[in-house]
């Protein structure tokens, strides 16, 4: 199965959702509980609809992962999860990109209201589609970043921004968007959260230990009856994930997977070792000129086409690689 589907199933459980906002957002305060949540749409439209004569662009869509509006007592928050693996240099302008047109969705809803009743606007009100007293949900997005690397990309807007010779009295009016990481694998405690989030994520951190992973298994009883949607994401994410998932359909009963079983077979199979070690040997030098060449020309191009006014052109190659190659052929990068 993709990670992206597999992902999608496990955080779809909205009581696993609450764990992810009460233990990330809120500082494990337990604010929400998986009833307070509601399915929301992950598709962001841009572009607007062609007019009369063709005129207009025409509207696309892109998908999030996945989002649920929040309540919080008599109001609601719309809180977004991406689930990462590779590091996207670009990834602050991508989500930067989500959140807003969350804003421009809830700003149309509103539209659409105030059109309907336009009884007592002002001039302004009805011409923008915006009362005096109209407000938007809070939105936000974590992104959970599961890759093996140091994240070492920029962690808001200003870190993809070329502020050289740029006044700091001006720098500091240039509007920033702080992304917000969690690091699974480097993550010092996981006891902020309540679910099986917990048991899923000590694993992936601890997946290279394995000592760890016998200190886990003999403490932790819940890895004996793990949900199947909880074991297909140590699988996907942990690595060894064909054999994970061959052991499953051994040790699975009535929708839950003794995983102990299953994992003190793949810790006494002392190959692992060696073939953890061979595929880290082999793709470390790669990986890291690949990162510096990478992040070298993306920020060359940010440069370029933010220079010529392209936001647009800008924010597809952060999301679609194939567009991104097109400009760098483009702009000669």
């Amino acid at each position: 199965m993709e990670k992206d589907v597999i992902s999608g199933a496990f955080f779809s459980d909205n009581e696993r959702y609450a764990d992810i906002i009460n233990g990330i957002g809120c500082n494990g305060i337990p604010f929400v509980r998986g009833k307070d949540l509601y399915q929301a749409d992950t598709k962001i439209l841009s572009g607007k609809r062609r007019g009369l004569g063709g005129k207009g662009k025409r509207i696309t869509a892109k998908y999030r992962d996945l989002m649920r509006k929040t309540a919080f007592g008599m109001n609601f928050a719309m809180i977004g999860i991406e689930n990462q693996e590779e590091i996207d240099y670009a990834l602050a302008l991508r989500v930067m990109g989500y959140d807003a047109g969350e804003y421009g969705r809830q700003a149309a809803e509103i539209r659409r209201q105030v059109r309907r009743d336009s009884k007592g606007l002002s001039r302004g009100e009805y011409m923008y589609g915006f009362r005096r007293e109209s407000c938007l949900l809070p939105t936000t997005t974590f992104v959970l970043y599961y890759g093996e690397e140091a994240w070492d990309g920029a962690r808001d807007l200003h870190g993809l921004l070329n502020f050289s010779g740029i006044p700091e009295e001006l720098k500091e009016k240039v509007s920033n968007y702080q992304l917000h990481i969690v690091e699974v694998r480097r993550l010092e405690s996981t006891d902020m959260f309540r679910t099986d989030v917990k048991q899923v994520f000590d694993f992936i951190r601890f997946s290279r230990d394995k000592q760890k992973i016998k200190e886990l298994l003999d403490q932790e009883q819940a890895y004996g009856l793990l949900d199947e949607e909880a074991y297909d994401m140590v699988a996907a994410y942990a690595g060894e994930g064909e054999t994970m998932f061959k052991w499953k359909e051994k040790h699975k009963e009535g929708g839950k997977v003794n995983m102990c079983q299953g994992i003190r077979e793949w810790l006494a199979d002392e190959r692992m070792e060696g073939r953890i070690e061979g595929k880290e040997e082999g793709r470390a030098e790669g990986i890291l000129e690949g990162k510096a060449r990478e992040s070298e020309r993306m920020g060359r191009l940010i440069v370029a086409l933010t220079g010529q006014s392209r936001l647009e052109d800008l924010v597809k190659a952060a999301e679609d690689a194939e567009h991104r190659e097109k400009m760098y052929k483009e702009l000669g990068i």
